[in-house]
Formats: C-alpha cells, sequence, structure tokens
C-alpha cells in the first residue's frame, strides 16, 4: 500500500478551523466503581463521551481469585491491554497468560473469558468498539445476587454478553482455567 492510498474513512468534521472539543481525565481522579473487594474501574472514555465511537475502561483487580464465565458479544468487541500484572485469559481453545504490555482482541462473537489467577493485584485496559455504554452492565453485576432468573437472563441480554452458562452468567466458575481444561 502506499501513502498515497486512501485508507481512512470519509470526513465525520466538516470544518476547516477545528474546534475545542478534547477532553482530559487527570490520573487522580476518583474510581468510578468500586468493588466490595476495593477493586476499581474508572470509565476513562464511554459511549456518551465519544459519541458511540468506543468505550475505554480501565480495571483494577485485587489479588484475590476474581473473574467471569465464558461468553461472546453479537454487537461490539472486546480488547484488552495488561497494564501490571498477569491476566489469565481464554481465547475459546486455551488459557494463557497475558502479561505487561500484552494486547488480546476478540472480535464479535468470540468466546472469551479472563480471570485474575496470580494472587497479585493486576491493572488492565477494556477498549469495546463500537462503544456501548457498559458502565450499566459493571454496575449492575454486583446486584445478580438479588434478581430472579428470568431477570438476570434480561440483564445479560441487554447488555450483549451471552454466557455459555446464562443461569450462572459472569459468576460460573469456567473461569478458572483449570476448571476448563
Amino acid at each position: 500500500m502506499s501513502w498515497l492510498d486512501s485508507d481512512y474513512p470519509p470526513p465525520r468534521y466538516h470544518g476547516d478551523q477545528g474546534e475545542v472539543s478534547a477532553r482530559h481525565r487527570p490520573a487522580d481522579t476518583p474510581a468510578d466503581l468500586v468493588t466490595p473487594s476495593g477493586g476499581r474501574t474508572d470509565y476513562l472514555a464511554t459511549k456518551a463521551s465519544t459519541g458511540g465511537e468506543f468505550g475505554l475502561y480501565r480495571v483494577r483487580m485485587g489479588a484475590e481469585a476474581a473473574g467471569t464465565g465464558t461468553h461472546f458479544h453479537k454487537t461490539v468487541s472486546e480488547s484488552f491491554y495488561v497494564v501490571t500484572g498477569t491476566l489469565r485469559v481464554y481465547d475459546g481453545r486455551r488459557w494463557f497468560d497475558a502479561s505487561a504490555g500484552d494486547f488480546f482482541h476478540v472480535p464479535p462473537g468470540g468466546l472469551h473469558s479472563f480471570g485474575n489467577e496470580s494472587g497479585e493485584p493486576i491493572d488492565f485496559l477494556m477498549l469495546f468498539t463500537p462503544g456501548a455504554a457498559r458502565e450499566g452492565y459493571f454496575e449492575g453485576v454486583g446486584h445478580l445476587a438479588d434478581m430472579s432468573e428470568k431477570e438476570r437472563l434480561a440483564f445479560f441480554l441487554h447488555h450483549d454478553s451471552y454466557f455459555t452458562d446464562m443461569t450462572k452468567g459472569p459468576a460460573a466458575q469456567s473461569w478458572r482455567s483449570r476448571d476448563a481444561q
């Protein structure tokens, strides 16, 4: 491909002068979501703030074992970038460790799971494209135990989360790699 080839999408901004529209989120901004175990999620860029282009979230899990059951999404891709620590990930075929600097991309329909089995804290970024309001999912997961089976199913479907075990959802122990082998 030549540097003259057109490999950019069509313009979405049609002005000639540019505009003041950049957004800054300082590193010391309080977490948007703190779990009972002390984990935190920062909503760096949401569907609302990017006009639906993408959603970017920073997740910091403590040393305790935690994760999500095997699932896929029909409307979004999901990507992971490990900042520090080791994230155990499942690509639909095998489990492996993703370490600081590793990137893991899951296209729509791709089976995946992830969790922390390291016994150490981890810090990673999650990118959803196009943007979806994942904040509602992150905030609602903590209330699954209070929902009926029908309410849980509706919650999963509303949030484009199709678990291989829809009755257990993210709490399924299948996220633990030793249980899946």
